[in-house]
């Protein structure tokens, strides 16, 4: 690739250079994305969860508080996303006993010129994060894993779902 050629990576300028995106030509729409990961542990460690029992208390509800502001404050962590205003995030938890897992769905949409996908990808992994920090006292093998996108909407790309 010659030094001037426009690199395929957006926060790349002609030069290799790191820069933040330009939206400001972009049309306003509505935006959502929806990630989600999940959270493996030892079974003793879910019934605590699930019971409500846990040490430092409710673990979910916490999780859930944690995991809204992460999408909130996104660009304060990665250091070329746009600050957004967002006009919803929903975080949900699904038990899965079968698994030793909790899965943790986030869905992020605002009104806008980009795309909340690492919003709700932060949303994800700051839960399971809290989930971690909650209970690593009991468990310590606990991972996190499969954290992605699996749909966006809106903007000139339009809608995009996971394969399945």
């Amino acid at each position: 690739m010659s030094s001037t050629a426009p690199s395929p990576l957006t926060h790349f300028d002609a030069q290799g250079q790191a820069h933040m995106v330009d939206v400001g030509a972009k049309p306003t729409t509505q935006r959502t994305a929806i990630a989600q990961g999940r959270i493996t542990m030892q079974a003793a460690t879910l019934e605590l969860v699930a019971s409500g029992s846990a040490r430092k208390g409710d673990v979910l509800g916490v999780a859930r508080i944690a995991a809204i502001m992460a999408a909130k404050k996104t660009s304060d962590l990665i250091p070329l996303c746009h600050p957004l205003a967002l006009t919803r995030v929903a975080v949900e938890f699904a038990l899965q006993p079968e698994h030793n897992a909790i899965t943790c769905t986030a869905t992020v949409q605002t009104v806008g010129q980009t795309g909340v996908e690492m919003e709700a990808l932060t949303a994800v992994q700051v839960g399971l994060l809290t989930i971690y920090d909650m209970c690593k006292a009991t468990d310590k093998t606990m991972v996190m894993e499969g954290i992605r996108v699996l749909e966006k909407h809106g903007g000139k790309s339009g809608s995009w779902v996971l394969p399945q």
